[in-house]
């Protein structure tokens, strides 16, 4: 990439690199000896004892990682700032989680989202279900994204090879998360969104200078057009609505209809179910950190739409000609893709703009947010493996090998990923946001579906949550599979896909795919109703929960926490008697010692006060929320 015109690090970019990534890894290694790390409930959830700050920095970096630079960004240069509605719609549902799930995922003593469902529903192949689905999400739309956008930026700024650069990155990211565990990613995680909020933030002041302010950010905008385009055709002129938020029903690039409701499908997922997420909430010392964690995460996710999608459009404006370009032949020789180069915007811009020693902190800023975000989705994903897999398969496990086995689990995720890269490359246009987004659509609905209609439907049984998420499953395989099929048509070309494709917009798909698979549930649950009684369900609804929330102070350090009932559950299910490893003395005194810190941190800190801050600082959340979707629709 830097023959095709973009500026080299400089030896002082390079020095200040190596001092943040030298900072970075001090911090790691401390901050991994703050919890137990031989116990999977001190690899895992970081010993539970977390508090509201780490919570939600780790929240706010694990989502925003470089593939969130490199894809709002370049949506926000190819269409307007509409793709922003994606980072504000979280605030709604982050407070969902804080309020109404997390009570719940606290009170039923869960590591994993599989596990809380096998707690609700019984059975195991729905646990054994999700447990696969989120390690393809993961793959699909986490890690490989993360990596490619990743290695893009390395690409562009040092000029190595794709590829090289994704091992590089891997081979930084592998120290923290098979070595620290969870503690090690949220302590770092924080440290990374504050560099990160501060870096942003100088870019887009300098480019703000650059561009003659806001005036001239429209104007500059609206006229980016490359001098080179595709006779004929349209597709090289700025969307009129490119700064408006609400866009038409039907011929919107992101419809009204699917941002509001369909994104409100995918969030509710991202943010309330998905295990890199819920994990971070689970490693609380009690439910008021949780949820003083969310709201500091949901007012962090105001403002990626001033430092990430802003700077995406003032970089098409600034450098219409490879930001902004339409000819294959152009696209390819800039970005390596023929279909659009809007996901250099980013790294354009802050090669172009930043001076020595500034640009050098920001490529670190870059990396750290592909960082956080990896660590996390290893971390949660070598938990489910270990906890939900795993343990079926080797119900005597210890814990000494739980953790070896999700260690190497990793490097398994990583091999997969990175053959899935070239997939990314070609798809949506080149717009990286839009493909992850997409393939959330096609899979995730169901899911959103049934943790809904399990937390607010007591009646909803086994059965029926399982064929509904197995023909929701097979109606997205089909739409994932047609939309794989067909290329998407460069700038001149005639689009000749289904209209499946060409008219059904992924973020409609998600609403109907959520509706189709809860009345699948819906149905399959009065035919086949639940054998749980009340009781079973106590603490596992909306509608069975006591009025007084525990904090998340009974929660043992220990593999994982099953009732004799449940084992006994998964022992029939396995055709085996599945009881808990045995613990050595060390662990159980690790674990006693843990659960009874618990007890007196958790009494202790549940301050009528605090809880009382935090409502309110939710309903300041939203309040800010609404009027920012007013003020920009």
């Amino acid at each position: 990439m830097g023959a095709h015109g973009y500026l080299s690090l400089s030896l002082p970019d390079i020095l200040v690199l190596l001092a943040y990534f030298v900072f970075v890894l001090v911090v790691g290694i401390w901050s991994s000896y703050k919890a137990n790390r031989k116990t999977v409930g001190g690899f895992f959830l970081a010993g539970r004892g977390m508090t509201w700050l780490p919570i939600g920095a780790s929240l706010f970096s694990s989502n925003v990682g470089s593939s969130l630079f490199i894809g709002i960004a370049g949506s926000g240069a190819a269409g307007g700032i509409a793709i922003g509605g994606f980072e504000w719609n979280a605030a709604w549902v982050l407070v969902l989680l804080g309020w109404v799930f997390m009570p719940m995922y606290m009170r039923a003593e869960v590591a994993t989202m599989p596990e809380f469902l096998h707690k609700r529903l019984g059975g195991q192949r729905i646990r054994i279900y999700l447990s696969l689905l989120s390690l393809l999400l993961c793959i699909l739309t986490k890690i490989s994204a993360d990596l490619f956008s990743g290695g893009l930026f390395i690409q562009v700024s040092l000029g190595w090879n794709l590829y090289l650069s994704i091992i590089g990155l891997l081979l930084l990211t592998a120290v923290f998360t098979i070595a620290g565990g969870l503690t090690a990613v949220m302590y770092t995680d924080t440290l990374h969104t504050l560099v990160m909020v501060a870096g942003a933030f100088i870019l887009t002041f300098i480019g703000f200078q650059r561009v003659g302010w806001y005036e001239g950010f429209v104007d500059g905008y609206m006229s980016a057009v490359p001098n080179v385009t595709v006779p004929n055709t349209t597709c090289h002129l700025p969307r009129a609505d490119a700064f408006h938020m609400i866009r038409d029903a039907t011929t919107g690039d992101l419809p009204w209809p699917g941002l509001i409701f369909g994104l409100t499908v995918l969030a509710t997922w991202c943010w309330c179910t998905d295990q890199v997420i819920v994990q971070r909430c689970l490693s609380a010392k009690n439910i008021v950190h949780t949820r003083g964690g969310v709201v500091l995460s949901g007012y962090l996710k105001i403002l990626p739409m001033f430092f990430i999608v802003w700077p995406g459009m003032m970089s098409r404006a600034l450098f219409p000609d490879e930001v902004a370009c339409v000819d294959p032949e152009i696209c390819k020789a800039v970005c390596g893709s023929a279909v659009g180069c809007s996901n250099i915007a980013y790294p354009k811009l802050v090669l172009g703009l930043l001076p020595v020693g500034i640009r050098g902190l920001m490529v670190a800023v870059m990396i750290a947010a592909l960082m956080s975000s990896l660590t996390s989705v290893f971390n949660s994903s070598s938990t489910i493996f270990s906890l939900d897999l795993w343990r079926q398969i080797r119900p005597y496990a210890s814990a000494r090998e739980l953790l070896l086995v999700g260690r190497l689990f990793v490097l398994i995720l990583v091999t997969v990923s990175i053959a899935w890269i070239p997939m990314i490359q070609e798809a949506n246009s080149g717009q990286l946001f839009d493909y992850m987004q997409s393939i959330a659509s096609y899979l995730a609905p169901p899911v959103t579906a049934v943790f809904i209609l399990s937390v607010f439907w007591p009646k909803l049984s086994e059965s029926g949550a399982f064929w509904g998420l197995l023909v929701g499953l097979v109606v997205g395989l089909v739409r994932l599979a047609v939309e794989l099929s067909f290329s998407t048509p460069i700038c001149g070309e005639q689009d000749v896909r289904p209209v499946l494709l060409r008219h059904v917009h992924y973020l409609h798909f998600a609403i109907f795919l959520c509706f189709l698979s809860a009345c699948v549930m819906i149905i399959g649950s009065l035919i086949s109703p639940s054998m749980h009684s009340p009781s079973q369900l106590s603490g596992l609804t909306w509608w069975t929960q006591p009025h007084h929330v525990l904090p998340n102070s009974s929660l043992n350090d220990t593999p994982t926490s099953h009732s004799k009932d449940e084992a006994n559950i998964t022992g029939a299910s396995c055709g085996s008697n599945s009881r808990e490893p045995e613990m050595t003395a060390e662990e159980r005194n690790s674990s006693n010692k843990v659960g009874s810190s618990m007890e007196k941190k958790g009494t202790r800190e549940k301050n009528p006060d605090w809880g009382l801050f935090c409502h309110i600082q939710a309903l300041l959340l939203l309040t800010c929320n609404i009027f920012l979707w007013g003020y920009f629709a």
